[in-house]
């Protein structure tokens, strides 16, 4: 995410060179392509340990507590322990903490307490106009916090007043943040099973009903229910690309849509709300089955998923990892998808030390760049840098045909983070968020999804 600190906007500016759908492994759900359990990939048990004790101390140094100030920020008024990102960054970030949820190292409570909060900082029913042109719809959801629990609904600033926004990362908020948001709901549903938090009322609208308006707060194809931005009215969809250009319909958007409906469809059942139930579990139907005609173009990008329809038609590494994760996608295309990520790992076009790239280096849009249109420069941060956010999807992509290749990529992941353990007390600070080839382009140590992610499903893997 963009000019989170001035690290990262520094390193910009000079050119450096899973969450499961329902809190477990993705059988049983809807479209999901994994209707046998799968053997355990005999990963090195110190190693399984050592990245579990790495991530609950990346978090514990994630965690902000009340009277506590981070990176020159103000203090944390919030009254509760606040998790961040990661290492230095002055704010919450609801995405983040929505995909660390599933590494069993955030509490029930503090779900709850990031729950209410962003409710709160939730936009009302009327939409908010901003100085620069900018545009707050009825409903939506920040791009992060503030200490202050200031809303602030654009990438690349901490304003939290009218001043915020220029329109560089977008005339309307990102997208992701609606369905993350019901993502730590159901999260915390299915870790207590306590249905009462549905029923608070946070200015006079109950958390269900905000849930609800959340998720019809993005911008939608009604033909195929997919998530679609244009060039007038543009929104980032995935706030790990929200320096990267797109229009049209948008593929990782619309995954979070889809995982979106069938989580909101079982709270609406817990609690009692069966009208909404039907209307959801036919949105998730209706995306799923549009994924393949619509971003599919075999011919051109064999098994990947492009990115979006309009500007961005590139292959999404990410994107087609977390379709196989979801369960999102038919047998004949997973199998496709998967055999066409494992082609990429040994080609090593997407892969760096267990890490991946957005866009396969041997489709990149240019020369110049990995994108058809990005606001970095080329082989750093979204634009061709190396991520272990998707790590785990990666290595449960190829734990289903390849699983020597699986273990290699974790093998890499695991002597990645031993080699710059932030612990080691040294100048390097793994887990980063990216970084580059050789070293070039690092960014923002100590990075949460960088492990929370991939340890959530490590330790199903493994078990």
């Amino acid at each position: 995410m963009i000019a989170r600190t001035a690290q990262s906007a520094s390193a910009l500016a000079l050119g450096l060179g899973t969450i499961h759908v329902l809190g477990e492994r993705p059988r049983g759900i809807a479209g999901a392509n994994h209707p046998h359990p799968q053997p355990s990939l005999a990963f090195p048990p110190e190693d399984v340990d050592f990245l579990r004790d790495l991530t609950r101390e990346v978090v514990q140094a994630a965690r902000i507590r009340p009277g506590e100030k981070r990176g020159g920020s103000v203090a944390n008024t919030t009254g509760f322990t606040l998790i961040m990102p990661g290492g230095n960054y002055p704010a919450y970030w609801i995405r983040d903490f929505a995909m660390s949820l599933d590494s069993g190292c955030v509490t029930a409570e503090e779900m709850l307490d990031h729950l209410r909060l962003t409710a709160r900082c939730q936009n009302g029913p009327e939409a908010r106009h901003l100085k620069h042109g900018l545009i707050v719809p009825p409903f939506a959801i920040p791009d992060h916090i503030n200490f202050d629990a200031g809303a602030v609904y654009y990438p690349g600033t901490y304003a939290s007043n009218e001043e915020q926004g220029d329109g560089t990362y977008g005339m309307l908020p990102p997208i992701d943040d609606h369905f993350e948001f019901i993502h730590i709901a159901h999260r915390y549903y299915r870790a207590t099973q306590r249905t009462g938090f549905l029923g608070e009322t946070v200015g006079e609208i109950t958390v269900l009903d905000r849930l609800l308006k959340a998720y019809a707060a993005p911008t939608t194809d009604p033909a195929t229910g997919l998530v679609v931005t244009s060039a007038q009215d543009r929104a980032v969809g995935f706030g790990f690309c929200d320096s990267i250009y797109f229009t049209g319909q948008l593929l990782f958007p619309s995954l979070l849509r889809f995982r979106a409906a069938n989580q909101l469809a079982e709270l609406c059942r817990a609690a009692g709300r069966l009208d909404p139930i039907a209307p959801l579990r036919s949105d998730a139907k209706n995306i799923a089955s549009h994924l393949v005609p619509t971003f599919g173009d075999r011919s051109r990008l064999a098994g990947w998923l492009r990115a979006a329809t309009g500007v961005g038609r590139q292959a999404d590494v990410w994107g087609t990892l977390y379709a196989l994760h979801l369960g999102a996608l038919g047998g004949t295309a997973a199998r496709h998808a998967v055999r066409t990520v494992a082609d990429a790992v040994t080609r090593e076009t997407i892969t760096c030390e267990g890490a991946v790239r957005h866009v396969p280096g041997d489709l990149d849009a240019s020369p110049t760049s990995a994108w058809e249109k990005a606001a970095c420069a080329h082989n750093t941060y979204q634009n061709g840098a190396f991520w272990h956010t998707p790590t785990g999807w990666l290595i449960e992509a190829l734990s289903q045909t390849d699983r020597p290749l699986a273990r290699r990529i974790f093998q890499d992941y695991i002597r990645h983070l031993r080699q710059g353990d932030f612990r080691l007390g040294t100048k390097s600070q793994a887990p980063w968020e990216c970084f580059g080839r050789h070293g070039l382009a690092a960014q923002n140590g100590v990075y949460m999804t960088s492990v929370a992610a991939p340890w959530a499903i490590i330790r199903t893997l493994a078990a």
